[in-house]
């Protein structure tokens, strides 16, 4: 019975700690970041397969898949499309996933980072400046100067209190 109760609590404290994870800041901004990047990556396929590989078409074929080397010999295909003979290296896929990452770098950059950079900057501008935090030292150095005027006030209360209890005397 204890250790059935034991294994509920550390479920429950699994559970809170996988709560709390989910519910951080951070969590959150990655799931909206890979939801629009998922989106996002539609539209950058769509600008190398209607834009780039056209381009790419005037000097050759426009599916850079085609663009291949064969490493041993000449490659040799079958009716079935399968590779009989020779190494093929396909380096216009690479080439075309590289196209692919550096467009979308470039526009998550120029579309999203720097717009947002600025925007942050600016109101980073607008805001009032904070005060740093006092230090140890200021702190310390606050503490002595109260000391020394407590200090003061004392001696200055019994210098003029002597004087004073003369004066009555005198009368």
């Amino acid at each position: 019975m204890t250790e059935r109760k034991g294994v509920v609590a550390g479920a429950k404290e699994t559970l809170a700690g996988f709560r709390a994870f989910l519910l951080r800041g951070n969590v959150v901004e990655l799931a909206v970041a890979v939801v629009i990047g998922a989106a996002f990556t539609n539209i950058v396929n769509s600008v190398v397969e209607g834009i780039i590989n056209p381009l790419v078409g005037a000097f050759g074929t426009q599916d850079l898949d085609a663009y291949q080397s064969c490493l041993r010999g000449p490659c040799e295909v079958n009716d079935a499309g399968q590779i009989v003979n020779g190494i093929p290296i396909r380096w216009g896929s690479v080439l075309s996933a590289s196209l692919t990452f550096v467009i979308t770098a470039a526009v998550v950059y120029f579309l999203m980072i720097m717009p947002l950079t600025r925007y942050m900057a600016r109101r980073a501008a607008k805001a009032p400046a904070e005060q740093p935090p006092e230090t140890e030292v200021q702190l310390l150095a606050e503490i002595r100067d109260e000391l020394v005027a407590q200090r003061r006030a004392r001696e200055a209360a019994v210098a003029v209190g002597p004087q004073r209890s003369v004066e009555r005397d005198r009368e």
